[in-house]
């Protein structure tokens, strides 16, 4: 299973309202381990960067004037996406500016149906706590200390290492029987068998005790369990 765990940062909170995605970043997951794969740009919003976005992200509308438009940005953008999931933290921000922006060139909207939301997921497994990307680092021991402002790439990257967690864990597909308590070796396949042996144990039983067994069954009669064995 192919995932896209994706993010962006925008000049404001409303596409309605005239607010640009500025940046785009995205990691490869599949089977839900990295792959090594990700995705990123800076964009042109072709408009000015308000203070407030500016205090988020720290992208100026100087530094990202020679960057690409959206348009030059979306046939690779869309082409490392493809037909996969997209895990995202509160999706439907997102989403929203995702497919404004893709309105505005033309092109067909992502379908809201491919999300996965980790904000949902977090919320369901800690209601009531503090479920923000920081929080949800601080939580789960994922190292975010070079998260001084926001960054679409660099949240992209802590966000699959909270979502592995939010699915339970480094190898969330990998089923394994329990390992009984105090046992320290690895945990064994449920469907695993041993291979033969490549010599045979010797027999544990002695001449005469096998002699005794073998009388002892005679006495039963012919229909006796021990004589269709």
């Amino acid at each position: 299973m192919r995932e896209i765990v994706l993010d962006t940062e925008t000049t404001g909170l409303d596409p309605a309202g005239g607010d640009r995605i500025v940046e785009i970043g995205g990691v490869e997951l599949v089977n839900h381990m990295p792959t090594g794969r990700s995705f990123h740009a800076y964009i042109n919003p072709e408009r000015d960067m308000p203070a407030e976005a500016f205090a988020v992200h720290g992208l100026s509308a100087e530094f990202l004037s020679d960057k690409p438009t959206f348009r030059e940005v979306a046939p690779d953008f869309l082409a490392f996406v493809g037909d996969a999931k997209l895990v995202i933290h509160n999706a439907s921000f997102d989403m929203k500016f995702l497919n404004a922006e893709l309105g505005w060139i033309a092109a067909e909207p992502l379908p809201w149906s491919r999300a996965v939301d980790t904000l949902d997921i977090a919320r369901r497994r800690f209601p009531g706590a503090l479920n923000n990307l920081d929080a949800l680092c601080r939580r789960f021991g994922v190292d975010n200390s070079g998260r001084e402002k926001h960054g679409a790439l660099l949240d992209s990257e802590l966000l699959a290492e909270v979502y592995l967690e939010l699915m339970g864990g480094r190898q969330p597909d990998l089923t394994l029987t329990v390992v009984a308590s105090g046992d320290a070796g690895p945990a064994v396949s449920s469907d695993w068998t041993p291979p033969p042996r490549a010599r045979l144990l010797p027999p544990r039983i002695t001449a005469a005790e096998a002699e005794a067994h073998a009388a002892f069954v005679a006495t039963l009669g012919e229909n006796a369990l021990w004589t269709k064995l």
